[in-house]
């Protein structure tokens, strides 16, 4: 997932798509780390090489790519902080820096690339986004790195175990000659996965029900330009604010759900009739789909500027007031529809169903579980050593019970602090303020997550359960008021959701043609979707596409299929 910032409600990192969640670790930094975490001893070379705690203390190095949202305490940095004191506290672990960079337009990446080509020393274990693919396959190809799934069965706990299980598919990006050679990190289930948020309150004052077909929709769009109960002119209403500068797959406004209705999902690999895998630009139903994005354009449906709306500007309408519908992710009710009612009194978001297509055909993006990979100097001295980190935050940080040293927060002072009768406090309740991302101080991005964790939460809340676990009354606190009942339309539609099948190192043709394949579509569907081309011209692509390298793409990708199916 790239950063989105969500405001005071959460931090959503990578490229596509994700939430970050303030997750609950102890104030009780100094404990010895006796507890027992679930790992298992396993004997290395020679005697037992895994420890819950080491005496004399080992060391992991560590380079770092600082966002520059990222606050500290006075006297704190990346090297030295909270975080590392509790690691070597706790667990001791000694987080040796090598070095850090502020991560603005790649800088991390460029650092990274530039230390691996000019031999300087690489750390023992590093993290990288998914933005960041490309150059965790460039190290892999480097040889430095070792077989982090052999560590991985031999030294990881359950509960990490576990959590990789509900979807063995995280493995693929970083197999190479069957040997997984990168630790996904695992992300929180259906972060991209997105529905519809209508404006609740123009429906009940037009009287009209929600849409559950595409004609449907169209019906609703239509009152609410031409019959606004706001007292909007239809020249100040965007019935549907979507855009796609940045793609027509992406985590906000996104329209390939209108593709989906047709039978097609645009920008990804999809599983075919056939077994084999198909880019999804080229199917036969993006044809309507781009027609009927045509004529949602010509009456003013969507924004005349749609080419060159980016995720963020298709929220600024929907933040107005002067938009009735955007497609999002079930968290968008915290950030940013919440601040809508500032602009419009009485506004109220609600979420719903993907629309179908006349025979009942939904298809939306689904979102993956992995939020990057960690790589294993193949040099590493105790390499057991991030098992013992990581198998102590899966079992206390990543979905922490009443009674848990972490029930609160992540480090006290932190993102939470005590008053005088042990309740907790949040946000500008922290005396001096809370830092609101320390789980960026861990060595593994957002220190551990159980993709499933967050939305059996939302599930049992919606349930009608109290809030007993910090997951559970995290999401209340920090998340918007209908984010519960969104989960629970996302599962109501959980079959629709269609994954990018492709999650393999770049191919040889990928890395020679994909940015000029990529171009020709973006500009041919926009010449479509503005009338400067017939609907002929997509079959014009699609002969362009298939002998301009998206051929020899396709058997690439399927030969890279075969291996992980």
């Amino acid at each position: 997932m790239s950063t989105k910032t969500r405001k005071r409600f959460m931090t959503i990192v990578s490229s596509i798509l994700i939430v970050s969640a303030l997750v609950g670790c102890s104030g009780n930094a100094g404990k010895s780390g006796s507890e027992n975490t679930g790992g298992t001893n396993v004997s290395g070379a020679g005697e037992n090489a895994y420890k819950e705690k080491y005496e004399p203390p080992v060391t992991i190095s560590a380079v770092w790519g600082v966002d520059p949202a990222l606050t500290f305490r006075e006297g704190e940095t990346i090297e030295n902080n909270v975080a590392t004191k509790w690691a070597l506290d706790t667990l001791g672990i000694q987080i040796n820096s090598l070095w850090s960079v502020t991560d603005t337009n790649g800088a991390f990446a460029t650092k990274l690339r530039l230390a691996m080509s000019s031999g300087q020393q690489m750390p023992d274990v590093v993290t990288l986004g998914n933005n960041e693919k490309l150059l965790a396959q460039d190290l892999i190809d480097s040889g430095m790195f070792q077989d982090a799934g052999a560590l991985f069965d031999k030294y990881a706990g359950e509960t990490w175990k576990k959590a990789m299980e509900l979807d063995s598919g995280v493995w693929n990006s970083y197999i190479r000659d069957g040997k997984r050679m990168g630790i996904p990190v695992l992300d929180y289930a259906y972060n991209s996965d997105y529905l519809l948020w209508i404006r609740q309150d123009w429906l009940d004052k037009l009287n009209v029900k929600a849409p559950t077909t595409i004609a449907e929709l169209e019906t609703v769009m239509d009152a609410f330009k031409n019959n606004n109960p706001q007292g909007l002119k239809p020249d100040q209403v965007l019935p549907l604010s979507i855009g796609f500068k940045t793609s027509m797959n992406t985590w906000m406004g996104d329209p390939s759900w209108i593709f989906g209705a047709y039978g097609a999902m645009p920008a990804q690999w999809n599983l075919a009739a056939d077994g084999a895998l198909e880019y999804g630009s080229i199917n036969e139903g993006m044809k309507p789909g781009l027609l009927k994005l045509k004529e949602w354009r010509d009456k003013g449906y969507i924004p005349k500027e749609a080419a060159l709306w980016d995720e963020n500007k298709t929220a600024e309408p929907a933040v107005a007031g002067t938009a009735g519908i955007i497609p999002g992710p079930y968290w968008m009710s915290g950030w940013p529809l919440l601040d809508t009612v500032k602009n419009a009194e009485g506004a109220v978001w609600k979420p719903y169903p993907i629309p179908t297509g006349e025979d009942g055909t939904a298809m939306r993006h689904g979102t993956h579980f992995v939020n990057g990979v960690t790589l294993i100097n193949k040099d590493m001295k105790n390499p057991e050593a991030l098992f013992t980190y990581q198998n102590y935050l899966f079992d206390n940080l990543a979905d922490p019970q009443e009674g848990s040293p972490f029930q609160y927060g992540v480090f006290e002072g932190y993102d939470y602090a005590l008053d005088a009768d042990g309740n907790p406090l949040y946000l500008t309740d922290v005396p001096g303020g809370a830092i609101t991302a320390p789980l960026r101080y861990f060595l593994v991005r957002d220190g551990a997550r159980i993709p499933d964790a967050q939305f059996k939460a939302l599930l049992s809340l919606a349930g009608g359960n109290e809030a007993t676990t910090y997951r559970e009354k995290e999401v209340i606190s920090q998340y918007g008021p209908e984010t519960a009942l969104a989960a629970t339309v996302i599962l109501q539609q959980e079959d629709i959701s269609k994954k990018d099948m492709f999650v393999g190192p770049p191919t040889a043709t990928m890395k020679s043609r994909m940015d000029y394949l990529k171009k020709i579509e973006a500009q041919t569907f926009n010449e479509i979707i503005y009338g400067a081309k017939p609907a002929d011209a997509f079959d014009a692509f699609v002969k362009t596409w298939k002998s301009s390298g998206g051929d020899d793409m396709t058997k690439e990708v399927n030969e890279w299929y075969s291996t992980v199916k």
